[in-house]
């Protein structure tokens, strides 16, 4: 009987001989494998361990790219396009400016070490999502993720927003607030407006109404513009990265479901099958504001709901907390009115989808937006 040390041994002498016990793992394992790594750079590393990988790789169903790194966008307006048209006022338009930050984004390593290169003369060449992904011939569920939210903000201040787009916007969902407190509220406070709001700048001031009527002081103090601006801004943030897409959609027929997000998690633009399908029927409803940079939003209907000081059961507080909730004028493929409540419960994770829960009973104010 030989013993376990001369087996091990023997085991060591095939495998120098040339015999990859690797190799014995099936290709669906493999694949498995991959799908649960999914990061497509480290995917693209894998592809070039040898020539099975390079084979198998470009099959995975899974994929999420994150991008490294936002480039300001050229010419005078933050987003690289004109400004929004038919919508503001020229105050408005100035105030939007001033809280998007430049849309337009490569996957370089290092802002740093391009504009070094850039001073040395040198030529700093960089991949397009599009051009990182066109190997991968079989994804179908893609997640991209930005660096940096698009829409900014003040210190404190809290914006969540969550977009359905087909070829144009389906629906889309904003929660904002204009401070959080984490720290704990009043001890069995649950869900509801607070009794002694705080007084913040833009939102309305002394006690709340609980009819849920918004105070007058609301429209005049600068709370109703604040939201407009959260909105638009938003919705164009939302419209930019839509437009980004196309060229992924239309190179990746197998996608089932694409979702593209930020490191902070301000906000996701989401796309099922049935809206790829129409996305990639109607590519030109997407490219109609090429100019832009963006796809145009349509004329929109929105519905508000606004509580002074919202407490939450794990002691969160936002102050002026406010959803809205937009849906185009007309016939929409977004669904009725039974799939529009479930996207706007199911938006968000943890205490702010207790926060949509407990705005969306209170008393809705509806809103009309052109398109632009």
């Amino acid at each position: 009987m030989q013993s376990k040390h001369r087996i091990f041994a023997e085991d060591l002498l095939l495998a120098a001989e040339g015999e990859d016990h690797f190799d014995r793992v099936p290709d669906s394992l493999v694949l498995l494998i991959f799908n649960k790594l999914a990061d497509a750079r480290s995917l693209g590393r894998c592809s070039a361990v040898s020539r099975r990988f390079n084979a198998l790789v470009p099959l995975v169903d899974d994929a999420c790219l994150r991008i490294d790194r936002v480039i300001p966008a050229d010419g005078g307006d933050a987003l690289g396009g004109p400004r929004p048209r038919a919508v503001l006022s020229h105050l408005l338009k100035v105030m939007l400016q001033a809280v998007l930050k430049p849309f337009a984004h490569c996957d370089a390593k290092s802002a740093a070490a391009a504009h070094k290169h850039g001073q040395e003369g040198q030529h700093h060449h960089h991949h397009s999502p599009a051009q990182v992904l066109k190997n991968f011939s079989s994804i179908r569920n893609l997640r991209m993720e930005l660096p940096v939210s698009d829409v900014g903000t003040d210190d404190g201040v809290v914006l969540k927003w969550k977009a359905v787009f087909g070829s144009t916007l389906q629906s889309c969902v904003i929660l904002g607030g204009t401070k959080v407190d984490r720290a704990a509220a009043a001890a069995g406070a649950g869900p509801h407006a607070s009794s002694a709001p705080r007084a913040d700048a833009g939102d309305a001031a002394g006690g709340p109404d609980h009819s849920g009527s918004i105070p007058e002081s609301f429209y005049t103090n600068g709370g109703l513009k604040l939201r407009v601006v959260w909105t638009i801004s938003s919705l164009i943030a939302a419209a930019t990265r839509h437009y980004l897409l196309r060229e992924i959609v239309k190179e990746h027929p197998t996608l089932e479901q694409v979702a593209l997000t930020d490191a902070n998690g301000q906000g996701t633009l989401s796309m099922g099958r049935d809206q790829l399908r129409e996305f990639r029927d109607k590519p030109l409803a997407a490219a109609a504001a090429a100019a832009a940079n963006r796809t145009q939003v349509p004329a929109c209907n929105m519905k508000l709901r606004y509580a002074p000081l919202l407490e939450l059961s794990d002691g969160t507080r936002i102050h002026g907390a406010t959803l809205v909730v937009i849906k185009p004028v007309g016939d929409s493929p977004g669904g009725g009115r039974k799939e529009l409540d479930e996207f706007v419960a199911g938006a968000f994770d943890g205490p702010f989808r207790e926060a949509v829960a407990a705005l969306s009973k209170r008393r809705t104010y509806l809103l009309e937006m052109n398109g632009f």
